[in-house]
């Protein structure tokens, strides 16, 4: 078996199901008591989400609610950066949420570090926004898989191409 095996490791959000949480949180927000008469909103531009409330109460209302009906929908919660809140017009507040759609070159030499420093013997190489790890034992793969999910990197990645 001299053939070798592979794996592609990428950061990929699907839109759709952020877009379908997004139209849930807005009905509950609209629905609820505490929001009535305020201007909470949010909305999704590329992948750039944008909260609006209030106050600062609020903001923290409508991310818990965001965030509820992304885990509802398997979006994963590591896959959004939010920015600091900013002052808006009245007086409310704005913040802003980066979805990550590919993995940058800072982790991704992060994610070749740690499979270089764990021993396990695979080739990872860094193409483009993913990561391609490639080894001639499956057994090797797997093992690259189970270190990187147990390390404590800060953002999303899923597992694809597995050949």
């Amino acid at each position: 078996m001299a053939s070798e095996s592979s794996f592609d490791i990428v950061s990929k959000i699907d839109l759709q199901e952020v877009d379908n949480a997004i139209q849930q949180a807005l009905k509950e927000i609209r629905q609820r008591y505490d929001f009535k008469g305020s201007i909470a909103d949010i909305r999704r531009e590329k992948e750039l989400l944008h909260l609006v409330a209030d106050d600062d109460y609020k903001l923290r209302a409508v991310t818990e609610i965001l965030m509820q009906k992304l885990a509802a929908r398997r979006v994963p919660p590591k896959g959004l950066t939010f920015k600091n809140p900013e002052e808006a017009t009245g007086g409310s507040l704005r913040q802003q949420a980066v979805l990550q759609q590919g993995i940058p070159q800072d982790q991704a030499k992060e994610i070749v570090k740690i499979l270089k420093t764990s021993g396990i013997k695979v080739q990872a190489a860094i193409q483009g926004d993913q990561v391609r790890v490639k080894g001639k034992n499956k057994d090797d793969l797997q093992s690259a898989i189970k270190v990187l999910r147990d390390s404590a990197l800060d953002f999303d990645m899923q597992f694809t191409n597995y050949r």
